[in-house]
């Protein structure tokens, strides 16, 4: 089966793809829809003190400062406010203005607000600190709480609405992560981690924004447009231009930023892969930097760094560029319309047809529509970027993983072998790995795989804990094909040691315990000592407690090989898969650690690649593999005592006998 590339992705997305993405990210919403109910719900709660909010100011203006009755306005209110100005009719102004500041003081505890706006600052909200590119900004919509009210509903608001979106973004960001848990070895054969890396950590939190928009303005924005039209219907019906004028930003926002939503989905896609190849760029030159240092290559590592790092910058800029271009296209029109309602507003205060404060009323309500008109209408532009990081999202989600046949059953425990029968493998470039190759081993046995580097010894091995699958041929347990168990049952009793040690920022006893998280202090000692890590391990002043450092960087080679192999030891595997375990070993561990392997393979299959006669020499069985196939297979003193085999060959080499 071949794995598609990241390379192979496309960043482009039509206006259909689009909608499937986005459709497909709402349904992350689901384990949440309680919590996205409650927040529409304080949403539509933070609408009504908006609209309440320009009333105190038409009263102070008309009623205190003019001293104009307030049972006898120019314009009739509205039947919803009407008793409870008309109760107001018996205070003076000086009494009016204490009955105001009395509201306010209210509406600034209640909601954090005063004044005739939805501004900034009567709203709540958190953001961290960040530039421009869409790496850092990203960790906001990861984290952010907001609430288009302040105060103690804002509070509410604002703090259930942060724990939403950390939760929302939890699920999708490990949802991610399992999924790449279970991808094929050979998924990122091709790649760079750091891509893999930029997708978990920069483009899962696209799901945030897009979610939010789709989900909260389509109900919002309308409903705020109902009921603010409905007040100014109401209080200046006579006046319809200014309704229609607000209600013109609806179109405005939708036909200025529509003709740039593929230009903005497809910028930011480019802006991501960019920011990407930086994060990888880094992540490897700081993973190799002693290979840098010493190859003497700091300066083209800088400079290749320097040149993925500004081409990220760049391409965001392209981003930042096609927004400054959707405000200009929306910019004259909407002046003219606002210019309209101006002059109009003001004429009819001259006119005498509106008072002072009609004007300010008049005035907050007709931004407040052309607000919601905005979000409206540029709605499908805004959710471009977040498609551009979900669609990234979700081919890594879509990349076929490993995964068990329907019927597949549990893998008893190990009593008799493996066998290889026949086997051909090649990678989906088509270069030919193994051909017709076939293996036996059987419990109580310790087989070693020889040849040259490149003749398909790793990628035999590989087979048996089904790493790799193999295009033709079987490879069988005790006579049952393992493509028919369960990829569980079989890699529970199987131990692989990799040629290239993995160790991780923890402690030396989390390190051995990953091969068994259940595994006593006994065990893991036991273990260390049959590594030979134990001598070492026991002069550290930590112990079996010191922290590793990032990929066990405080241990030598040959230290982190044999807590590798202790890791190995202590899982009690049936079969025992090592990848050149003693390259780094001095001769006496190793003699040691041969003994070692001697002992476990009395109960178990130990299968052993390595290049040291040392090591190999007291294997009971040897295969000699070349060009994918084995051209020798027998014990040491067989093997040796062919004229001109292959094996004998590589022995003299080696000046053994």
């Amino acid at each position: 089966m071949t794995t598609p590339s990241p390379h192979q992705e496309s960043t482009d997305l039509d206006s259909g793809q689009t909608l499937r993405v986005i459709g497909r990210a709402l349904r992350f919403v689901e384990p949440f829809r309680g919590q996205f109910m409650v927040k529409v719900g304080l949403l539509l709660l933070s609408l009504l003190p908006m609209l309440m909010l320009p009333w105190p100011i038409k009263i102070i203006i008309d009623n205190v400062i003019e001293g104009h009755p307030i049972d006898e306005p120019i314009r009739p209110y509205p039947e919803l406010v009407a008793p409870l100005l008309n109760a107001l009719a018996a205070y003076s102004p000086f009494e009016l203005l204490f009955v105001v500041i009395a509201f306010q003081t209210t509406l600034f505890v209640l909601i954090g607000a005063f004044g005739t706006s939805g501004s900034e600052g009567e709203t709540a909200e958190s953001y961290l600190a960040s530039g421009y590119d869409t790496a850092s900004r990203t960790e906001n919509e990861a984290n952010a709480g907001f609430s288009l009210t302040g105060g103690l509903l804002g509070l509410f608001d604002f703090r259930w609405t942060m724990r939403l979106t950390q939760a929302l973004n939890h699920h999708y960001r490990t949802r991610l992560f399992d999924r790449i848990q279970t991808l094929p070895m050979t998924a990122f054969d091709d790649e760079r981690i750091g891509d893999a890396v930029y997708r978990v950590m920069y483009d899962t939190p696209s799901i945030t924004d897009a979610c939010y928009r789709m989900l909260l303005t389509p109900i919002a924005a309308p409903i705020h447009i109902l009921l603010t039209v409905s007040i100014l219907g109401a209080l200046y019906g006579d006046h319809p231009g200014l309704v229609y004028a607000a209600l013109a930003f609806l179109p405005i926002a939708l036909l200025s930023s529509l003709p740039l939503a593929g230009a903005a989905r497809r910028m930011s896609g480019r802006s991501r892969q960019a920011g990407a190849t930086a994060t990888a760029t880094a992540e490897e030159g700081m993973s190799n930097i002693l290979a840098v240092q010493s190859l003497g290559g700091e300066e083209r590592q800088r400079d290749r760094y320097e040149r993925d790092s500004w081409q990220s910058f760049s391409r965001y800029r392209d981003v930042f560029r096609i927004g400054i271009y959707a405000v200009l296209l929306a910019g004259l029109p909407s002046l003219a319309v606002g210019g309209y309602a101006y002059f109009v507003a003001i004429d009819g205060v001259i006119a005498g047809e509106l008072s002072r404060g009609d004007f300010g009323l008049l005035i907050t309500y007709f931004f407040q529509i052309m607000a919601s008109s905005q979000m409206l209408g540029a709605l499908w532009y805004r959710v471009q970027a977040s498609a551009a990081g979900l669609n990234r999202v979700f081919f890594l989600m879509d990349l076929p993983g490993e995964t068990d046949r329907p019927g597949g059953v549990e893998l008893p425990v190990i009593r008799q072998g493996v066998e290889v029968q026949n086997v051909e493998f090649s990678y989906p470039d088509g270069t030919a790995v193994l051909r017709n190759l076939s293996l036996k081993a059987r419990i109580g046995q310790m087989v070693a795989l020889v040849g040259p580097a490149g003749a398909g010894k790793t990628t035999l091995a590989y087979l048996l804990p089904r790493f790799v699958s193999p295009q033709r041929g079987q490879v069988r347990i005790d006579g049952q094909d393992i493509a028919s168990v369960r990829l569980g049952s079989l890699r529970d009793q199987i131990a692989f040691v990799f040629q290239e040690t993995v160790l991780f920022d923890a402690t030396i006893e989390e390190n051995i315990r990953l091969g068994k998280s259940d595994a006593s202090d006994d065990a893991v000692r036991e273990a260390a000592r049959r590594a030979g890590a134990s001598e070492f391990i026991e002069k550290l002043p930590q112990g079996y407690a010191t922290p590793l450092g990032r990929a066990g960087s405080k241990l030598s080679v040959g230290q982190r090989q044999r807590l590798s192999l202790a890791r190995a030891l202590v899982r009690d595997a049936r079969i025992l898969i090592l990848d050149e375990p003693t390259s780094a070993l001095d001769p006496a561990t190793e003699a040691r650690f041969v003994s070692t392997l001697r002992d476990l393979s009395r109960d178990r299959i130990v299968i052993i690649i390595a290049h040291r006669l040392s090591t190999i020499r007291t294997a009971d069985e040897i295969l000699f593999v070349q060009d994918g196939k084995v051209l020798e297979q027998g014990s040491h003193e067989a093997l040796v005592a062919l004229p001109h085999g292959a094996y004998r060959n590589f022995v003299e080499l080696q000046g053994g006998a």
